[in-house]
């Protein structure tokens, strides 16, 4: 007796099965440890897959797994039966043959077990090559950012997207970035807000700093040491008084006060432990019982 395995199933199930981080409470139909009866093998229409992913918004991705074209997996909701499914877009290049396509989907389709993400369906019209299985939460993303496996190579990673948020005022799927980037669209990506804090040469420096850190090879990345080199570089002012950070306006500053200090501070200062403990014992300080009367500036908490 034998069973049949592809690598389309492989693709499918390794990358589905990492990228579903999403917060099970996400989903109106799992989380309560109901058994979901899924229909027999359908094949979609392609404006259906639309519907489903809200038109393959990127604020429905939860994974993207592939070098310079990735495939990418959507969450959406199937609107016959409102049902929570894993849509996962192949790059047109995957899958060159589209009777191929349905040949291996079909295959994986036939098979059902309750401990894999079940494929139920696929998609397969003009260059789009889809399919469609069970939405699988695995814990929540949170925990799957604190308590992974941090490499210098993955804080690198981890730069480059919030230094791409901070630029653009929203988040933008990386492989979206990087297609952008690769068009010299930096226009795009930049938020209007910032028009004006810098030059279009620093801005595309900055955002051209944020594609090498999101480079799909580690070892094409910057290090931490090369990230703070080009970050100097771009920066003008070596020092910035307090009040523009803060945003008060230079002529509404208060002129430099001297410090002033009670007694007891300037006690402290000083080290008087005499005069400290005559300070204590005015203000009613009593000894704690078990604790030597003479004061010892170690034991003290100012």
């Amino acid at each position: 007796m034998g069973a049949r395995c592809s690598k389309f199933s492989i693709c499918w199930f390794q990358s589905h099965l990492k990228a579903t981080v999403l917060e099970s409470s996400d989903l109106d139909n799992g989380g309560k440890g109901e058994k979901q009866t899924w229909p027999s093998f359908t094949e979609f229409s392609l404006e259906q897959m639309k519907a489903a992913t809200n038109g393959f918004s990127s604020d429905n991705i939860v994974s993207e797994h592939g070098e310079k074209a990735p495939n990418v997996v959507y969450k959406g909701k199937l609107l016959k039966n409102d049902h929570w499914v894993a849509v996962k877009r192949f790059n047109k290049f995957a899958w060159p043959d589209p009777r191929q396509f349905l040949e291996e989907a079909r295959a994986v389709g036939s098979l059902r077990s309750e401990r894999l993400a079940n494929l139920i369906g696929c998609c397969c019209e003009g260059e789009e090559r889809l399919l469609v299985a069970e939405f699988m939460p695995h814990e929540t993303l949170a925990k799957h950012l604190f308590h992974c496996r941090v490499t210098a190579e993955s804080v690198v990673y981890s730069f480059g997207t919030l230094l791409l948020d901070l630029m653009s005022g929203k988040h933008i799927p990386p492989s979206h970035a990087l297609d952008l980037i690769c068009g010299k669209n930096f226009l795009m990506l930049m938020d209007s807000a910032l028009e004006g804090h810098f030059s279009n040469d620093d801005g595309e420096e900055l955002v051209r700093l944020a594609s090498r850190c999101l480079q799909y090879e580690a070892r094409e990345r910057p290090n931490a040491k090369s990230l703070v080199v080009s970050l100097m570089s771009l920066q003008k002012e070596a020092e910035v008084p307090s009040y523009v950070l803060m945003g008060i306006p230079q002529g509404t500053t208060s002129p430099k006060q001297p410090l002033s200090l009670t007694p007891f501070g300037e006690a402290c200062l000083r080290f008087d432990l005499t005069a400290i403990h005559e300070i204590l014992e005015k203000m009613g300080y009593k000894d704690d019982e078990g604790i030597a009367n003479e004061p010892n500036a170690g034991h003290l908490e100012l």
